[in-house]
């Protein structure tokens, strides 16, 4: 059995971990290889061949588009399949993505069949799954579609920071006195889950981690579930993707039926960009201003 080499770039162990797990889960016998950055990469695919490049977008000295720019212009790489595990999912981002080369898309966060699904595709299309298994057929004759339809299908609402699936801008009353409504601005995000996204108010902020309250709904947050902040910057309502895991789940009432969830967001993101941002959160004293229910 030929064996299959698949390099995986990183800044967030958390995420290479992830990732590491579920290929190792769904094909006995895959190659790893790690990098923490797309210069790492780089050093690396001049040493070795690789059948498949799982590469996150937002890396410090080296990004994910900069490393897919640069493979596609090397002969030996121009073919090799190249996934972007990323949150940036939005249109613009896709297209600049589809132009450089890349095959694929992994929005962030994903559940372990997400991964698979798209691990399968990719190795099928380089002829390389069936050393794995010989038996198996594709699971889907839209392997040979690479269009802009395909990446972003099915991603729109997810993807989206706008509209949550669980709004809380005039929340029940939980607690005596009756809660003012949560405040517009940088007091409010939108969280995704591999299951959907859900508005949440944070409640406290630091470089390591986030405290945030969500209304319980039918989407239930799981601890060491992999999780995306989205934050509003700036005039241009630019957003801030923050890529974390859910490290507590807890009701924020002393009581079983709690309408507000109190979550514990760990960062796992070493981009200087994005804490060179939550130090300028912080610098401004954002978290004292976020709306707490109750108060």
């Amino acid at each position: 059995m030929s064996k299959v080499r698949v390099l995986i770039v990183d800044d967030a162990s958390f995420i290479r971990d992830l990732v590491k797990k579920g290929l190792r889960d769904h094909f006995p016998g895959v190659q790893i290889e790690e990098a923490v950055n797309g210069r790492k990469a780089l050093q690396l695919l001049n040493k070795q061949s690789i059948d498949l490049i799982l590469c996150d977008w937002e890396m410090p000295e080296m990004s994910g588009l900069e490393l897919l720019t640069w493979c596609r212009e090397q002969d030996n790489l121009k073919a090799t399949p190249f996934i972007m595990v990323t949150s940036r999912g939005d249109k613009e981002n896709v297209v600049q993505a589809i132009q450089a080369g890349v095959s694929d898309f992994i929005g962030k966060p994903f559940s372990n069949e997400q991964l698979v699904t798209k691990v399968k595709k990719a190795l099928h299309r380089a002829g390389k799954l069936e050393a794995f298994a010989p038996n198996q057929k594709p699971a889907s004759n839209a392997f040979a579609n690479d269009s802009l339809a395909a990446l972003t299908g099915g991603k729109a609402e997810v993807l989206k920071p706008a509209a949550p699936s669980t709004p809380v801008a005039t929340p029940a009353p939980v607690a005596s006195p009756k809660p003012s409504a949560a405040p517009a601005g940088r007091g409010q995000g939108s969280l995704r889950l591999p299951g959907g996204s859900m508005a949440c108010v944070i409640k406290a902020l630091s470089l390591k981690d986030a405290q945030l309250l969500v209304k319980r709904g039918q989407l239930l947050p799981q601890v060491l579930e992999s999780v995306v902040l989205d934050l509003e910057q700036g005039e241009s309502s630019e957003i801030a993707r923050l890529n974390g895991y859910l490290h507590a789940v807890a009701a924020f009432e002393p009581k079983a039926d709690s309408e507000w969830l109190l979550l514990t967001l760990r960062f796992v993101d070493s981009d200087p960009q994005k804490l060179d941002y939550l130090s300028r959160l912080i610098a401004r004293g954002t978290a004292q201003k976020h709306f707490t229910p109750g108060g």
